[in-house]
């Protein structure tokens, strides 16, 4: 495809920079690239992943915001940069164009509205998706008495009646965390054996004073509006008020599989391989928040979106300015790269 370099293109479905997803990630990226005067298009489904919490924890100056609001203020500072389109749509499918004889990297894509649009790079910020046991009230409760992080909700939760639900063997870990929180915690094993347990887990469990429970969980009680209790198949119930559980954490990749990009296993899924500013190991691709590593927090997230901007902008400058004294290139130039990576540690 024909680019034009520079922020004077002014094709209505042409942009420098796409950036799919407009959670903390995106729309950080977003106003990097705004700040950094290139015609970028953010575009976002709408489906944050915290969307069930009332609030947000631990970032600094926004401690206690609700996750919609911290959107707003984001999608309204990105607006004051003029040159960064946010739209409520979902891309269906991406694709590189061709780079024969020297051309510029180049995508294109289309949204489920409709749209085709082409940018001459691309950032995947889609985050991942939380899949839940299939445990009667876990998925309704989600993000308000049901939690899974004691980092964003334990101070909220704080010595309150906690239940463990265990999905894996990383629950005992969970476990113990939380009893930091609150000292009346109870780990439901929910049809693990409790024989599958080491001696040395069973030793922490009891030190953390951790009570564990054996028998599959059969549901919440919910009373009220809130959990009062957690049900065993046997019919008894433990009086709780919190729930934490561990989701299975999938990141959304499907993009980034359609473009080729490599992908690594990890005990949550595949992410991408990404280096220290997310570029992926498709040139002209980078990837930043949840997308790359499940563990994120919000705040967390913004950084990486701002850190893989900083790359993006970096390797077009230096694009541009081989372009005019005609050096051909295809993948970005050495001096891109290095000035990518030294963006990342600005």
């Amino acid at each position: 495809m024909t680019e034009t370099h520079g922020t004077h293109d002014t094709h209505p479905d042409r942009y420098e920079v796409l950036v799919v997803g407009g959670g903390a990630a995106g729309l950080s990226a977003g106003l990097v690239l705004g700040r950094a005067r290139r015609r970028t298009l953010v575009v976002d489904a709408g489906e944050p992943r915290n969307a069930p919490a009332a609030h947000m924890q631990g970032y600094l100056s926004r401690d206690g915001m609700p996750p919609a609001e911290l959107l707003a203020a984001g999608r309204a500072e990105i607006a004051r940069y003029g040159t960064v389109e946010l739209v409520t749509d979902r891309v269906v499918d991406l694709a590189r164009d061709g780079a024969e004889g020297g051309a510029p990297l180049g995508f294109t894509a289309h949204l489920a509205g409709g749209r085709t649009v082409r940018a001459r790079r691309v950032l995947v910020a889609t985050g991942l998706k939380d899949e839940l046991p299939p445990v009667p009230g876990v998925a309704e409760r989600w993000g308000r008495d049901v939690l899974h992080c004691p980092y964003c909700h334990g101070w909220e939760v704080r010595d309150e009646a906690f239940g463990v639900l265990a999905t894996s063997p990383m629950s005992v870990h969970q476990a113990l965390l939380v009893s930091h929180w609150s000292k009346d915690t109870t780990l439901f094993l929910n049809g693990v054996a409790e024989a599958d347990l080491s001696d040395e887990e069973l030793r922490r469990l009891a030190a953390a004073g951790v009570d564990v429970v054996p028998g599959g969980v059969a549901g919440l009680v919910v009373e009220d509006d809130r959990i009062t209790g957690v049900r065993l198949a046997d019919g008894s119930v433990h009086a709780r008020s919190v729930v934490f559980v561990a989701s299975r954490m999938v990141p959304r990749t499907g993009l980034l599989e359609k473009l080729g990009a490599e992908l690594r296993e990890t005990p949550v899924g595949a992410c991408p391989v990404v280096d220290e500013t997310g570029r992926t190991t498709v040139p002209g691709v980078w990837a930043a928040g949840n997308a790359t590593l499940v563990a994120q927090q919000v705040v967390n997230a913004a950084s990486t979106g701002y850190t893989a901007a900083a790359a993006v902008n970096a390797e077009l400058v230096f694009e541009d300015i081989d372009a005019r004294v005609g050096v051909t290139q295809t993948g970005g130039t050495a001096e891109a790269a290095e000035a990518a990576e030294a963006a990342a540690e600005v």
